[in-house]
């Protein structure tokens, strides 16, 4: 009892728990807004709404981590030591995703050390910013319905042969990634009005000239590009 009460007291002298408490909510409120702004606007391939599931833990992660830091020296070193032997992989497909886990990191570092105002600002200014600039860059954003992602998988088709039959049936295609390697070539589109007509031709096309073509249909109707 007497070490938990040691521990308490060392903690509140280090810590104010006002401070922390308001750092968490600035926090928490700051990821989830990044969130919602990754979602809404954002332009990467991926699946944003299951990425951005880690900013609001990422975000507190790093405060925690942060005030730990501040509060001790010997558990500050100690954490240096922990990060050491730990190695981190992670998958990030396009820029953009790492500057919105950035992003989330900055709001993270910034309410550890006790600037939530700072966070605030910055944030706010930041996406702004990105706001801006895609609605000035009007040439690259579609709004329109109908938009599906189409991927090709073939061991005898080219890429002309896919590109050649998409464009066949929809009204706009945009090659969004393409991969050849010893399990065949591997191309997705992105499309502008889709229907079920022009998917099922597509479908037969594909099928015509290669019996053992893979075909994946993917909604995308909130996708901006």
């Amino acid at each position: 009892m007497l070490r938990f009460e040691e521990y308490l007291s060392d903690f509140t002298n280090t810590v104010n728990l006002l401070d922390f408490i308001i750092n968490l909510l600035v926090a928490t409120l700051l990821s989830l807004l990044v969130r919602y702004f990754y979602i809404r606007y954002g332009k990467a391939f991926s699946n944003r709404e299951r990425f951005s599931d880690i900013f609001v833990p990422m975000a507190l992660a790093t405060l925690l981590i942060i005030t730990v830091v501040q509060a001790s020296i010997a558990l500050s070193l100690g954490l240096v030591g922990a990060l050491s032997i730990v190695r981190f992989r992670a998958a990030i497909k396009e820029p953009e995703e790492l500057t919105y886990i950035f992003l989330v990191i900055g709001i993270g570092l910034t309410c550890g050390a006790n600037k939530p105002i700072l966070a605030i600002a910055a944030i706010l200014l930041i996406l702004l910013l990105i706001f801006i600039i895609q609605s000035l860059d009007k040439s690259k954003i579609i709004h329109s319905r109908g938009k599906i992602l189409v991927n090709l998988v073939s061991k005898s088709l080219s890429i002309d042969d896919m590109a050649s039959i998409v464009n066949s049936h929809f009204d706009m295609v945009e090659l969004k990634r393409y991969q050849d390697d010893s399990k065949g070539l591997n191309a997705t589109f992105l499309v502008i009005g889709a229907s079920l007509e022009a998917v099922s031709a597509l479908n037969a096309e594909a099928r015509k000239k290669d019996e053992d073509a893979v075909i994946h249909i993917m909604d995308q109707t909130e996708m901006v590009i």
